[in-house]
């Protein structure tokens, strides 16, 4: 045999355990992502459990059925006529659901920040900068209210620009962990969202609820009487669909709303519960 060929034989040689080693280099990655994913979901399920149907019976009322805002609120605001505005509209994670579903509406994204999907740029607590009072028919907002310093206002802000007969369609976290600190401030259940959008501000509620359920317990660093024990009725998220039924601004963007005045509305013929605890709902399950 030449010494060519016998190069040449040597190189393809070469090249084949080349690829045999690329070949198995990549087999080997594979397998460290699956051990890798697997030590991961045996952390998870030491430390909270497998998702299962046992998971019931820490609810002490059965879960709600999922929100799902869009159908009503096509039939209510997918019209040409319809000025909708999205707050919270810059597309981070998807494309925004609420403008999908309106596509005849009149639609306006508004965002903190200039992005994908922002028609106007601002701050939420200052929406009469932007908007006209009673020139809107639907505002919605999903994962905000949380990120809202002062959301007492904002809510304000949207009973100026909304028209008697608008409505609203808030989602928010109401338990979930902190996120883009130093930017979370608060946290709602249905109950606080309904307190927000309350009658002396000129709201009603049409629907208000929570969803996606989860389950808790305290950390093993926590004190004795606590670490240990379940928590029930947590959800990660609350909502509410409410309309304007009356302009309680005259439509006077500058007029002051005194929150103090809707204290007897929100409460209701209620009071606080003498009898309670934390534990007592997750203790009698």
């Amino acid at each position: 045999m030449k010494a060519r060929d016998i190069t040449s034989w040597l190189l393809e040689l070469l090249k084949g355990k080349s690829r045999e080693l690329g070949a198995l280099q990549e087999e080997k990655m594979m397998l460290i992502e699956e051990r890798d994913a697997l030590q991961q979901r045996v952390r998870d399920l030491m430390l909270c459990g497998a998702p299962s149907e046992l998971d019931r019976t820490l609810y002490t009322v059965p879960p709600p059925l999922p929100f799902d805002p869009w159908e009503w609120l096509s039939s209510f605001a997918n019209n040409k006529d319809s000025r909708v505005l999205e707050i919270g509209s810059r597309e981070v994670v998807g494309k925004s659901a609420f403008k999908a579903c309106l596509p005849l509406a009149h639609y306006t994204g508004f965002d903190f920040h200039a992005g994908p999907n922002t028609d106007v740029v601002g701050d939420a607590h200052r929406l009469t900068d932007h908007f006209e009072s009673n020139s809107v028919d639907a505002v919605y907002s999903t994962a905000v209210f949380e990120h809202l310093a002062m959301p007492w206002v904002v809510t304000e802000e949207i009973a100026k620009i909304l028209r008697v007969g608008g409505v609203a369609c808030i989602s928010t976290h109401f338990s979930y962990g902190e996120h883009e600190m130093p930017w979370h401030f608060f946290q709602f259940n249905s109950a606080g969202l309904e307190a927000l959008f309350n009658e002396g501000l000129g709201f009603k509620t049409i629907a208000a609820g929570k969803e996606m359920p989860m389950i808790g317990r305290f950390a093993y660093d926590c004190d004795e009487n606590h670490v240990g024990k379940t928590i029930a009725n947590l959800y990660c998220s609350s909502y509410i669909i409410t309309k304007k039924v009356k302009d309680v601004f005259h439509g006077n963007s500058s007029r002051v709303f005194h929150w103090r005045d809707a204290l007897d509305g929100i409460y209701g013929n209620s009071r606080y519960p003498p009898d309670t605890s934390i534990f007592s709902a997750s203790e009698s399950s």
